[in-house]
């Protein structure tokens, strides 16, 4: 593991991020996203990173989901990295805030037809009658927007976690794991570790 005196967390999580990628099977940028309702509950749910850089860890939903419900109300949460095949993983928490509309205009584009008409069909979250019925929706928005240009819907965006804390956590034998913490202080990061 990086050395804790001056390291920069964000670059030790690319570095960690790019060897996930050249040894997982899927979804090596998939995360745990935890968020919170106004009671306190608690939800957890796989999401995939878009974005990362020393402002934050982004991703993208439809706003009037469930997570986007709870991040409008409680804006902090926490992700959770899982690599198997390295035996890592990372751990953030910190506020959340919108991404801008350039930069959620942006990432739509990039992404297939299919998703883009997804994103208009689907009331993500809420009761479905049927199959048919999300079919359905997908034909009429696939219909409305014919062979043009789909325009990001109003209600489908993004939150980029601004982070407090991250925790890189690498396996070791006999339980005796690494684990180096480092939390935003009023000049860069400090850092700690901590017993396994």
């Amino acid at each position: 593991m990086a050395d804790a005196d001056g390291s920069d967390p964000i670059a030790l999580f690319a570095e960690w991020l790019a060897e996930a990628e050249r040894s997982e099977p899927n979804d090596p940028n998939g995360m745990a996203l935890a968020t919170a309702a106004p009671d306190g509950t608690p939800s957890v749910r796989m999401v995939l990173l878009k974005g990362v850089d020393d402002g934050g860890f982004v991703f993208y939903t439809n706003l009037e989901s469930q997570k986007g419900r709870e991040l409008a109300d409680n804006p902090r949460a926490a992700l959770c990295f899982h690599w198997k095949s390295l035996r890592r993983q990372v751990r953030v928490v910190g506020a959340v805030a919108p991404v801008s509309s350039a930069e959620a205009d942006a990432y739509f584009a990039s992404r297939h037809r299919e998703s883009q008409i997804g994103a208009w069909a689907s009331q993500q979250s809420r009761p479905l009658e049927s199959r048919f019925a999300l079919e359905t929706a997908v034909a009429r928005y696939a219909a409305r927007y014919g062979l043009g240009k789909v325009p990001r819907p109003p209600h489908w965006s993004g939150f980029r976690i601004v982070p407090e804390r991250i925790e890189f956590w690498r396996d070791r034998p006999f339980r005796l794991h690494d684990r180096l913490v480092f939390t935003r202080g009023a000049v860069g990061w400090d850092t700690v570790r901590l017993f396994p």
